[in-house]
């Protein structure tokens, strides 16, 4: 601790939005960052001295269903609170929670208790994966439970999570799906594209009506094809698109993401987890929502053998970006804390490294391993310890 309450890190490379800061320093009190900037090399009494590692903001999961054994779909705070935690040791300072294809009540009463840990701080948002979803494409979602988006029980849905509804997936080629994202944009709410067998042209409509994510893109779609282009070129080639990627080594071979980065570019890609319960905690047998999953290997399936989310942390995601994709830090920092954070509306506050902002960040290692985590001002994560 320095003077006047401030607590001061040197020494590290610090990652801002113009940059690589070498020989960084960053200053914080009160929750807030205070400084950031490069010191002089010498070392500064009382300061926690960070030579040889790195500093990134918190990271941002857009979609996130749990984690350490802990369900956002649970209906039960202290499950849902055990997955906020779990991912905060893995970096994730910021998360939105996302549900799973139910009863339609159901999900009403899930967005509720959702809705009050939003209210004290505890998540950033509310995302509704399903039931507006295609049935040809619906991965680890209960078939049975699926329906048309009928902007009334879009509606309904939205009126549960009290103002903080931030995303809702569904198939916008579904009737009803273009008045629903027309709904949601008119209120505000992330309108993905995702869980969908639309054309190329359909992708186009619903950009038009005001889709502007593409919900783990390349996952639960058509895949590209030369003649059908279908969903994947529409939500690439669209600068008002920003496109999730599970970087987990298992929903997309390394020239994928690659080739997402390329098209879209590093200000269009926001990493994200899709983690479930096992995230954090191991293999075994859970529950997502209506279904049964087994996790063998960290890979989670349902018994049809299609993928079941995953059991990805962000920290694992940007060293895997860094070391095997070979993507620059800055633009995996990027694609995990500021441009999810810019989509939900609160990069005045997270996502990057600046005076003002929340004391949230990342302490990596020379190899990219977590080492320390920040969130307002408080060490979830010790460095030092």
């Amino acid at each position: 601790m320095t003077e006047s309450g401030r607590t001061l890190l040197t020494g590290a490379r610090v990652v801002t939005p113009e940059g690589v800061l070498e020989d960084g320093e960053l200053a914080f009190a009160g929750g807030r960052i205070a400084y950031v900037g490069s010191g002089s090399g010498a070392p500064a009494s009382g300061a926690v001295d960070l030579t040889g590692h790195w500093v990134v903001p918190g990271f941002v999961d857009l979609h996130n269903h749990g984690g350490g054994g802990g369900s956002f779909t649970s209906g039960d705070a202290e499950s849902v609170l055990t997955g906020v935690r779990t991912h905060r040791l893995h970096g994730t300072t910021t998360t939105v929670a996302s549900t799973v294809t139910g009863d339609l009540d159901v999900l009403a009463r899930q967005a509720a208790l959702l809705s009050e840990l939003v209210e004290q701080g505890d998540l950033a948002g509310v995302h509704f994966e399903g039931p507006f979803i295609s049935p040809c494409r619906k991965g680890a979602h209960a078939e049975e439970l699926l329906r048309h988006p009928d902007p009334a029980e879009v509606r309904k849905l939205l009126e549960a999570a009290r103002g903080t509804a931030r995303m809702m997936t569904l198939a916008a080629e579904l009737p009803g799906g273009l008045d629903s994202v027309r709904l949601l944009a008119e209120h505000g709410v992330i309108a993905a594209v995702g869980h969908t067998d639309a054309t190329y042209e359909q992708t186009r409509e619903a950009i038009e009506a005001g889709a502007t994510v593409a919900t783990h893109l390349f996952n639960a779609m058509p895949p590209l094809h030369h003649r059908e282009p279908g969903p994947i070129a529409a939500l690439l080639e669209d600068e008002r698109v920003t496109v999730e990627l599970i970087n987990d080594g298992v929903h997309l071979h390394p020239s994928v993401t690659e080739l997402a980065f390329r098209s879209a570019g590093a200000d269009r890609v926001a990493f994200v987890t899709d983690a479930m319960d096992a995230a954090g905690f191991g293999d075994g047998t859970y529950r997502l929502g209506a279904m049964d999953v087994t996790v063998v290997d960290g890979v989670a399936r349902v018994p049809s053998g299609s993928i079941a989310g995953s059991t990805l942390t962000l920290d694992a995601a940007l060293r895997r970006a860094v070391t095997l994709d070979a993507l620059p830090i800055e633009d995996a920092v990027r694609a995990l804390s500021a441009n999810p954070a810019r989509l939900l509306g609160l990069d005045d506050r997270v996502g990057s490294l600046a005076a003002g902002k929340d004391a949230d960040l990342v302490v990596l290692d020379a190899e990219f391993t977590l080492r320390g985590v920040l969130r307002k001002g408080e060490w979830v994560v010790d460095p030092t310890g």
